[in-house]
């Protein structure tokens, strides 16, 4: 599974723990939507969370279309797991951490890897996939996780 994994520093989990184990679930829950919400915005600007756009990718060059959205499907995996303990945000698609981190496909074998793009066949020894980072936080995600928190712990 790609995912990520907020931890909070020690002295904001005091005083979390001074709230209802249902309340810091709630926070927990907010924080991961917010993350989640911020990773889906990503889809939409082709740009990762450092701000970098993503290399556009071959089928999006010939067919006029945003790289990692042609079918939605990584983007529409993307989903939240919170507790009082903490939050994920991720996928659990087996591509999905080419993606994240990008990776070199082979053959099995001593094959070609054979794909078509437009109307050729093409067979290749290898394909580099770049990395297309959409999973991780930022500095206006830690803000808004900041905001959520604090909402939480002061009741706002």
């Amino acid at each position: 599974m790609s995912s990520i994994r907020v931890e909070v520093d020690q002295e904001l989990l005091d005083r979390l723990r001074q709230l209802s184990d249902a309340d810091i679930a709630a926070a927990m829950a907010a924080v991961g939507e917010a993350i989640r919400t911020s990773t889906l915005e990503r889809f939409d600007t082709g740009k990762g969370p450092d701000g970098r756009p993503w290399k556009t990718s071959i089928r999006a060059q010939q067919d006029g279309g945003k790289t990692l959205v042609d079918q939605r499907a990584l983007s529409t995996s993307i989903h939240v797991e919170s507790s009082a303990k903490g939050v994920e945000v991720g996928t659990n698609l087996k591509y999905a951490a080419v993606h994240q981190f990008g990776a070199t496909i082979r053959p099995k074998g001593d094959g070609l890897l054979k794909f078509k793009i437009g109307d050729q066949w093409i067979s290749k020894r290898e394909v580099k996939i770049p990395a297309r980072p959409y999973l991780g936080i930022n500095e206006e995600d830690m803000q808004e996780i900041a905001r959520t928190i604090e909402d939480a712990v002061t009741g706002g």
